[in-house]
């Protein structure tokens, strides 16, 4: 067969292949990109700690804190989220600063390109509720008396020699 006529019957006939989707689809268990609510964030940075691959950065000022993301180092574990749930019901909070959105993740072409950064006034700590006075009762003293051991007397180190029999006794 004539190689400009099979390339002519291929031209022909169109696309032979699927086209790629322009958004992939997202797997059940995909968690999703870290979303950040500054009015309910406190500032305790548990997130960053965290933060296994890095994402997070958290810069501590004087009255206010800076806390950055960067979904392009994100490996979308969610332990950040966990963090903050656990340190938000620690604390007496009913709402957490940290979500995760279960969108598809955007397509980013420079590396910091989707880097978002937020810049927020420390709040103080939640009040813990006073805790109720526990009543102690502490038991009346007693006397114990000292236990008496007895002494252990130290014994010279003997030595047997060859054909010598040791004090107290036969050696058989």
């Amino acid at each position: 067969m004539n190689i400009l006529t099979m390339l002519w019957k291929n031209l022909r006939r169109g696309y032979q292949t699927l086209l790629f989707p322009a958004r992939p689809k997202v797997t059940p268990r995909f968690r999703g990109l870290v979303q950040f609510d500054p009015a309910l964030c406190t500032g305790c940075a548990v997130c960053r700690f965290r933060c296994t691959s890095r994402a997070i950065e958290f810069k501590a000022g004087k009255g206010e804190f800076t806390w950055s993301y960067n979904p392009g180092q994100c490996t979308f574990c969610g332990r950040c989220v966990e963090g903050c749930t656990e340190h938000a019901l620690k604390e007496g909070h009913t709402a957490h600063a940290l979500t995760q959105q279960q969108d598809t993740p955007p397509i980013y072409l420079a590396q910091g390109e989707l880097k978002k950064s937020y810049t927020v006034t420390r709040r103080p700590p939640a009040a813990r509720p006073a805790a109720a006075p526990v009543a102690s009762s502490v038991a009346p003293a007693t006397s114990v008396a000292p236990v008496s051991r007895p002494a252990v007397l130290a014994q010279p180190a003997l030595s047997l020699v060859e054909g010598s029999t040791p004090p107290g006794g036969d050696l058989k």
